[in-house]
């Protein structure tokens, strides 16, 4: 583990006097080591996943550790989901005051309350709801509820936003949602509106919730949603030349045509080409907006045209993006700048339409306003301001490192009880836990706690949560935090000797698994490079190394080794494009291929109009995190410009993957 990595390392500096007061307080504060404490957390976690009462009761007891409290949290939040006939509601409120402020009184209080809610209690829900913290959308609704149940006028008025916007319903909503059906609230056209957002986003019951409450007159059968959107080409090609006479059809046929450009927008483009007719003139932009839109995540030329065809029709946020991406590969300057300036204010707004607003203005001649947009960007290690800075003549530079972190301040986050919890977590190899009472405890801390903490988790070798903590600043800044590269004596000789930009090694690297040697994704990748265990087996085929097996991958030096082999043979697949390359670390790189153009292809825009967002944001994180490890380490670097490049154009022939899968998917 890197805990015990990080206690090895500490060992060898004991002539240190930091880190002598870090290893004595390690081993008396933070029960460190052999703390027979460390079974009873671990028996009473086996019990609880189990669901075994009584196992956990025994094992619940305090005795002194510094995660007393969990065995307890789960006892609780056992009884929550499956009370019995003697549960004293009191014990729960013990519990949230003697852990006031802790990221497990907010979980239980949340879980208290989300059981509160079902049964309807709402006296004891308004009680204890104005103490949660960060209430979910779930939370939200629940309090709507209970405030309805008060006859509070203004519930249902503060509710309607959510009709508009709401997809992933959680149940709790629901009643509101209905309400407002019912009393008059929202009008058949907003119905209609939400079943169309709902079946766009594969909600099939959400939107047949909301069709039950549409008014007679344009009532659906029970199966017809579903019949539309399961075969929905057949369904076309079936229908009754008079489907267009009533609302019914010609919604269920919209339903069809953008649940078949999913699969087939040219398809669903000439299906349409046939009816066009039978609608009205929203109803056709509406069509082909989802058309376009579909059209775009494929790359197709057709797309841009089609979002012109479609005018002003109502859009999704996602949908509104990616008219501007389409617009981005036509080379349409001017499409790019309306496509933007149409967007609703606070997704226009964000760094990658600012920018693109910027380089739109930029083009079309209007360089004040173009200055303007990237002035808002600039001076951050992200990838739209690095690249702001350079449209303004600047290069990236390194913030002034702030001052050093005392020993009070050292002390100040060591004495921490969620940081001692947090690292007593990691210890014991619960991750998930450790990250969240990281993660909490460090809410709305000031820059100094931050840099405290994010030095406190290096020296441990708890390199993810380092990172996290120092990537919070606001005014104080140490990039040798934010920006960790440990393992340089595995890492620095495996990319010189495959002739690869360090700076890129380590940006991808960090994407892939904030250093965690132990990292593996919810497919399997593991490691540092987070190594699928196929592309591993293939790596070690194509190194003529006999005998594979997975657990070589959880070998810091054989992943790396892995994973760097990787990079080069890609990157020599790929025209020796880092672009490319990081796109086909993630993705695989049959995909990047096919995700070239016929034209040449700025490689901001390739960047950008990646289909996968999970890839699309990969490989702008990774191609900064180059510019940034590269100043770091070299003191200086290429520009992100100059990085980017231009991608040529395709030949046509995207051939397969190179015989491998993508190494993995990367961490946050």
């Amino acid at each position: 583990m890197l805990f015990s990595d990080g206690i090895l390392a500490g060992r060898k500096l004991m002539k240190n006097s930091a880190w002598a007061v870090l290893a004595a307080f390690l081993w008396v504060a933070m029960p460190a080591g052999g703390d027979p404490g460390d079974e009873r957390i671990l028996l009473a976690r086996d019990a609880a996943r189990s669901g075994d009462r009584n196992r956990l009761a025994i094992n619940a007891p305090a005795t002194g550790h510094v995660l007393d409290p969990y065995p307890e949290y789960w006892a609780l939040s056992n009884l929550i989901s499956r009370p019995s006939p003697d549960f004293d509601p009191a014990r729960i409120q013990d519990f949230l005051e003697r852990n006031a402020g802790s990221w497990l009184a907010e979980k239980l209080r949340s879980e208290w309350l989300r059981s509160l809610g079902k049964r309807g209690e709402w006296g004891s829900f308004m009680a204890e709801f104005s103490r949660l913290e960060q209430p979910d959308q779930e939370m939200r609704c629940y309090h709507h509820q209970a405030r309805r149940q008060n006859a509070d006028p203004a519930v249902l008025g503060e509710v309607r936003p959510l009709w508009f916007s709401l997809v992933d319903t959680p149940e709790s909503c629901v009643p509101l949602l209905q309400a407002l059906a019912s009393e008059g609230l929202v009008t058949p056209d907003d119905m209609w509106m939400r079943i169309r957002r709902l079946m766009e986003a594969k909600r099939l019951s959400g939107a047949r919730a909301v069709a039950s409450w549409l008014p007679a007159e344009q009532a659906l059968g029970p199966s017809d949603l579903e019949k539309a959107s399961t075969n929905p080409s057949t369904w076309l090609d079936r229908q009754p030349i008079n489907f267009a006479a009533s609302r019914q059809g010609r919604e269920l046929a919209l339903i069809a045509l953008a649940r078949l450009s999913r699969d087939d927008p040219m398809g669903a483009y000439l299906r349409y080409a046939r009816i066009d007719e039978r609608f009205s003139a929203a109803e056709r932009a509406y069509a082909l907006g989802q058309i376009a839109w579909q059209g775009a995540t494929k790359l197709l030329p057709e797309a841009h045209a089609w979002f012109k065809a479609a005018g002003d029709t109502p859009m999704s946020d996602e949908q509104a993006a990616w008219r501007v991406r389409a617009a981005l590969r036509a080379g349409d300057w001017r499409a790019v700048k309306l496509a933007v300036e149409a967007m609703p204010v606070a997704q226009r707004d964000l760094p990658d339409w600012t920018y693109w607003q910027g380089r739109a203005d930029q083009a079309l001649g209007n360089k004040d306003a173009a200055r303007q947009a990237f002035e808002r960007l600039a001076g951050h290690p992200t990838f739209y301001s690095i690249l702001s800075d350079e449209e303004l003549g600047r290069s990236f530079r390194l913030p002034d490192k702030a001052r050093s972190i005392s020993e009070d301040e050292a002390q100040r986050v060591r004495q921490t009880p969620g940081v001692q919890r947090a690292v007593a977590l990691f210890r014991l190899d619960m991750r998930t836990e450790g990250t969240r009472e990281w993660n909490w405890t460090l809410r709305n801390r000031d820059d100094r706690f931050l840099l405290a903490a994010a030095q406190f988790a290096q020296q441990l070798g708890i390199y993810d949560r380092a990172i996290n903590a120092a990537d919070r600043t606001r005014n104080e800044h140490d990039y040798s935090l934010r920006y960790l590269a440990p393992y340089r004596e595995r890492i620095e000789p495996n990319a010189r000797s495959r002739d690869l930009d360090t700076g890129w090694v380590y940006g991808l690297m960090r994407q892939e698994s904030r250093f965690v040697t132990s990292a593996r994704s919810g497919v399997g990748a593991q490691g540092l490079m987070q190594i699928m265990p196929t592309t591993g087996q293939w790596i070690a085929g194509k190194l003529g190394m006999k005998g594979y097996n997975v657990g070589w991958l959880r070998d810091p030096d054989t992943n790396v080794m892995f994973g760097t082999t990787y990079m080069r043979m890609v990157l020599e697949g790929l025209d020796n494009h880092p672009v490319l390359a990081s796109a086909a670390y993630n993705a695989g790189p049959g995909r990047a291929k096919r995700w070239k153009d016929v034209k040449p292809l700025e490689g901001a825009i390739y960047a950008e109009t990646i289909p996968f967002g999970e890839t699309r944001d990969y490989v702008k994180k990774v191609m900064a995190n180059a510019v940034v490890y590269s100043t770091l380490l070299e003191g200086r670097s290429p520009t992100l410009k100059s990085r980017l490049g231009t991608i040529a154009a395709s030949n046509g022939a995207v051939g397969g993957d190179m015989g491998s899968p993508a190494p993995g998917a990367g961490l946050e």
